[in-house]
């Protein structure tokens, strides 16, 4: 089986619209396994009870920023490993510097092209 098949994605982003962008590139891609959240609360609850492999998070988002999430996720053995894209409307340094003290495993502008997105997640996962 190619990773493709094995990978499970964890999408996340209080917009809708970005979401359907997002889920529409990994369908483009033919990754079958992804589950979405509209927070970052909501999607720690469902990786407690689903690992997954890969969560593309949107940075700026209400109660739990992408980067809250981040360190969530690295601050838990279960989850501590887990690969992580952060997706942003501005790539400020400070944002960016930040994602990698806390080990983020990549990150996207916005816009993004679908061919951007899978790019970004082969250089996380390796070939698709």
């Amino acid at each position: 089986m190619s990773t493709k098949d094995n990978l499970h994605v964890m999408v996340v982003d209080d917009m809708s619209t970005s979401r359907g962008l997002i889920t529409q590139a990994l369908d483009w891609m033919q990754i079958k396994k992804y589950d979405y959240s509209a927070d970052g609360q909501t999607a720690l609850a469902k990786i407690s009870k689903a690992p997954v492999h890969l969560v593309i998070s949107d940075y700026n988002m209400p109660g739990m920023d992408g980067l809250q999430l981040l360190h969530a996720l690295r601050t838990n053995k279960m989850t501590e490993r887990i690969g992580f894209i952060l997706i942003t409307g501005s790539v400020d340094p400070k944002i960016i510097d930040e994602g990698r003290r806390l080990q983020m495993n990549n990150f996207l502008k916005k816009p993004f092209s679908p061919n951007a997105l899978k790019t970004c997640i082969q250089q996380v996962v390796g070939p698709l």
